[in-house]
This record gives structure tokens, C-alpha cells and sequence, in this order.
């Protein structure tokens, strides 16, 4: 692990692996917490289940629509937060002292950050999401297509990357402005709560923010809308409906050049 030429995937997968297996050490304590965290994150959705036991619809959409955009919000979500919610500890490692130590090491620092402490337990946030996902898509009365089924993998890898992206720029951020933490909070966990409901509920402006300036919409909002048949309530090109691998990929380009950037002008702490 200490070669030079360890590159950050393999040196994610290869730190990710030794803290899994630190992890495994116990079982029962393991699977215990992963149910725990299956059952907290459920409870948003039953939020969602009794609002509906008293209107039939919200913002025209039924519940198995409201389930999907849920679900589907929820998985890329926890794809990332799994592989990368520990990018969030970035301010407690520059004020210890710790980040000089990664940078210094052959090692990716970022793949450093974000498997630090990783653990398994977090699957179930992930799996909680899969099954409403899994309920919702049977449930939906559309026409499925080859084209709409591949869009759904297709939207919740996008989303993942968009979410990844946000804590890679959360993390650069820190990196300059310390103990910001709740700032990119603000737009990972807010982000996920914004896209688990129909966007058409908000006012246009921020419908316009997270379309065009954090691309949040691109997550399950746009290609929703196609697998739906819904009117984009923006009146924005049909095509719109199939940019999010381009928005994720664009979005991950700006990560990547932001943490680099923030790696260059970084100055120790002396801690």
C-alpha cells in the first residue's frame, strides 16, 4: 500500500477493506447498528406515508410517484454517503494535524479522508432506500420502455456522482474555510431532503438555483419527469430531461479541479 504507484481507486478500496474487516471483528454489534440505521432513515418516508393518508396527491403526484422520487433521491444518496460521508470530518483533520500527515504519505489524501473510520453500517441508510424504490417502480402506472428502464440506473448512478461531487466541494472548502461543516451540509443532507419530493412544490427561483447553479435537480427531478410523462413546470427543452450524466460529470470535473486547487494553497496549521 505504501507503493507510489497505488492509485487512488485501488487505495480507497484497499483502506475501505481494512476498516471493513475492523468492523467485522463484530458481528453482532455490526448488524445491529445496520438495522438501527435501516429503521431511523425509514421513518422520512413513513413522514411521507402519513402525509398521504390525507390528501390523495401532492403537487399532482401519487404516492408511488412521491415513493419514487423518494427512493430514488435516497439511493444516490446513500451510495455517496457511504463511499464518502467522511469527507465531512476534513475541518477535524486540518486542526489536529492529521491532513499534513496524509499529504505527506504515497497515498491519494482524499482516498485517505474519505475511508477514515469507514464502516459497513452504513449500507442501511442504502438499503431502506433500495426497498421503497424497489415498492415504488412496479407500482407506477407507466408504459416501461428499454429507454425508460435504462434511464433509471442511469439517473441514480448520475445522482450518486452529483452527490460525491458536492462533498468533494465541501471538502475543498473546508480545506480554505475552516469549520464549515453546516455549509456543505446545507447542500448534501438538504439536498437529498429537497429532491425526495416533487420540485414543482418550491417556488421557480429555486427550481432555477438547483437547475442551473448546484445541479440538484439533475439527481431524479429531470429524468422524472420524462418516465412520468410530466410537463417540466420550468418549460425547459425535452432534452433537459436526459442531461444528468452530463451535469454529474460536469459537476465531478469542478470537484476535481476545486480540491486540487485547495490542496495548493493549503497552509498548515502547525499542529
Amino acid at each position: 500500500m505504501a507503493d507510489r504507484g497505488l492509485g487512488p481507486l485501488r487505495a480507497y478500496a484497499l483502506l475501505a477493506w481494512m476498516w471493513t474487516r475492523a468492523a467485522a471483528q463484530y458481528p453482532a454489534s455490526l448488524l445491529l447498528l445496520t438495522c438501527t440505521q435501516f429503521a431511523v432513515t425509514g421513518l422520512d418516508f413513513v413522514a411521507i406515508g402519513l402525509l398521504f393518508a390525507h390528501t390523495p396527491r401532492l403537487a399532482g403526484f401519487s404516492l408511488p410517484e412521491l415513493a419514487f422520487l423518494y427512493g430514488s433521491s435516497c439511493v444516490s444518496f446513500g451510495i455517496a454517503y457511504l463511499l464518502l460521508i467522511n469527507l465531512d470530518n476534513v475541518g477535524v483533520h486540518i486542526r489536529t494535524g492529521t491532513l499534513d500527515a496524509m499529504l505527506i504519505r504515497p497515498v491519494s489524501p482524499l482516498a485517505q479522508l474519505a475511508t477514515e473510520g469507514f464502516t459497513p453500517r452504513r449500507v442501511g441508510r442504502l438499503l431502506q432506500a433500495a426497498v421503497v424504490l424497489a415498492w415504488a417502480v412496479p407500482a407506477l402506472e407507466v408504459r416501461w420502455t428499454p429507454g425508460r428502464v435504462l434511464l433509471v440506473p442511469v439517473m441514480i448512478v448520475s445522482g450518486a456522482v452529483i452527490y460525491g461531487a458536492l462533498w468533494v466541494l465541501g471538502a475543498a472548502f473546508q480545506v480554505v474555510v475552516a469549520d464549515t461543516r453546516e455549509v456543505v451540509n446545507a447542500f448534501t443532507y438538504g439536498g437529498n431532503f429537497l429532491t425526495q419530493y416533487p420540485l414543482a412544490i418550491y417556488g421557480r427561483e429555486l427550481v432555477h438555483a438547483v437547475t442551473w447553479v448546484v445541479p440538484l435537480a439533475f439527481v431524479n427531478w429531470q429524468p422524472a419527469l420524462y418516465l412520468l410523462d410530466r410537463p417540466d413546470p420550468l418549460g425547459l427543452p425535452t432534452a433537459v430531461r436526459f442531461a444528468s450524466p452530463a451535469a454529474a460529470l460536469l459537476l465531478a470535473l469542478v470537484a476535481a479541479a476545486a480540491w486540487r486547487a485547495a490542496l495548493r494553497h493549503y497552509r498548515s496549521t502547525g499542529s
